[in-house]
């Protein structure tokens, strides 16, 4: 909800701590988290810190290893970085310790809406938004004379045209690669439908139904304009694919966007037709087939207090106002004191303008995640109905919520 009221008040004044100010720390500091390019420079900015040394481990495999590398005791890892769909994973397993010691004592200029907190505790400190909106090559769409879409109905229609006229063969990118990814877009399209993932007020699943039903169909068109290797496409390989040229529009995580212009290599009618728009609607529903984000940090609980407090201090100052500048800021929308909106930030803006749900931060929801990236690739790949893969989806959430004691 911060996020919304944020974005909506068009201000993201934040935090409030002295510019400049110096970092010493005497205890190690480790950080596993994800390899965006904003994440990599709040690394980069704890880094910064002296007296002790400031590690990090910035990789897109970050959720399958950071419970495992912070359940060791002591734990390998000192902080995770993380989003509101991957702190579950941490509370579930009990590996994260409550800020409200460290708050107290260095927190000095946050505001309450960047602590996230679960009950009465604290448990995370948001520095940025995020979501997933649509990109597109406008020289592309205005040689195939069709409109920007804000439907996805119209998404398809217009990779028609540009398979059609033959301008590319496979202009739509999407990042369906089996596992995490493709889970991901189902939740977007069948949020969009209007789904809810559990039955109210319970962990029983609720997605074998017609919304999701229609957004396993809208997924499987999609795909028919995508490369035939979309089981296997990422956020990087299909950022590759636009950025070389092979894609015209796409459903991307804002805080790429201005990455997708500024990599080395990339062609120049790329970035001459590089354009963003607001995330897209679907089945005639208001509420965008997307989901709202936001990432912060975290403190392991198996660690000692000193390597906990400098965690802390260390990547409070990876936040700090003055790490923003003409190479950081555009490549988030950061919840930081100082920051002014980019024009690589208007499609995150736009997702909590529109009203975009957000990412559900549920205990059993990281298991329901799970089963739907193990369990649709079969549908995706024309080997059984929407109906069979839902109920396979079901039947192995369920499994792992018994064994998790969510369900009896």
């Amino acid at each position: 909800m911060f996020l919304k009221k944020i974005a909506l008040a068009g201000s993201m004044v934040v935090f409030a701590v002295s510019a400049g100010s110096a970092c010493e720390i005497d205890a190690r500091v480790s950080i596993v988290g994800n390899e965006f390019a904003a994440i990599q420079a709040v690394g980069a900015a704890a880094q910064e810190c002296t007296g002790a040394p400031v590690e990090t481990n910035l990789t897109s495999e970050h959720q399958t290893i950071n419970v495992a590398g912070l359940s060791g005791n002591p734990s390998e890892y000192t902080t995770a970085v993380i989003a509101n769909s991957s702190i579950v994973a941490l509370m579930n397993e009990d590996v994260i310790r409550p800020l409200n010691d460290l708050v107290a004592k260095h927190g000095d200029g946050l505001q309450q809406g960047q602590l996230i907190k679960i009950g009465d505790d604290i448990m995370a400190v948001a520095f940025m938004a995020n979501a997933q909106h649509l990109m597109y090559r406008k020289d592309v769409l205005e040689k195939a004379g069709v409109k920007i879409p804000t439907t996805y109905e119209e998404m398809l229609e217009v990779a028609k045209a540009i398979r059609e006229q033959g301008i590319m063969q496979n202009p739509v990118g999407g990042a369906y690669a089996a596992g995490w990814n493709l889970a991901q877009e189902f939740n977007n399209m069948f949020l969009g439908y209007g789904g809810t993932h559990f039955k109210p007020g319970t962990a029983e699943p609720n997605i074998n139904t017609e919304a999701g039903v229609k957004a396993l169909n809208m997924m499987k068109a999609l795909s028919e304009y995508m490369n035939p290797d979309f089981l296997t496409h990422d956020s990087n390989a299909t950022n590759a694919e636009y950025r070389a040229g092979n894609v015209a529009i796409l459903n991307m995580w804002g805080s790429r966007a201005s990455q997708q212009t500024t990599t080395e290599g990339v062609l120049e009618e790329v970035i001459n037709g590089h354009a963003i728009a607001p995330p897209l609607t679907v089945g005639g529903g208001t509420t965008p087939a997307s989901t709202l984000w936001w990432d912060g940090w975290t403190v392991g609980k198996n660690i000692s207090d000193e390597e906990a407090e400098a965690t802390f201090v260390a990547m409070k100052h990876g936040i700090r106002p003055d790490m923003l500048n003409d190479e950081t800021s555009p490549l988030a929308v950061w919840l930081i004191e100082g920051y002014e909106p980019t024009d690589a930030a208007q499609g995150v803006f736009a997702a909590a303008q529109m009203g975009t749900t957000a990412y559900p931060m549920l205990p059993y929801m990281g298991l329901l995640h799970s089963a739907l990236g193990n369990e649709l690739a079969d549908f995706m790949q024309g080997k059984e109905s929407a109906e069979k893969a839902l109920t396979g989806v079901e039947a192995a959430y369920r499994a792992a919520a018994i064994e998790k004691g969510f369900l009896q």
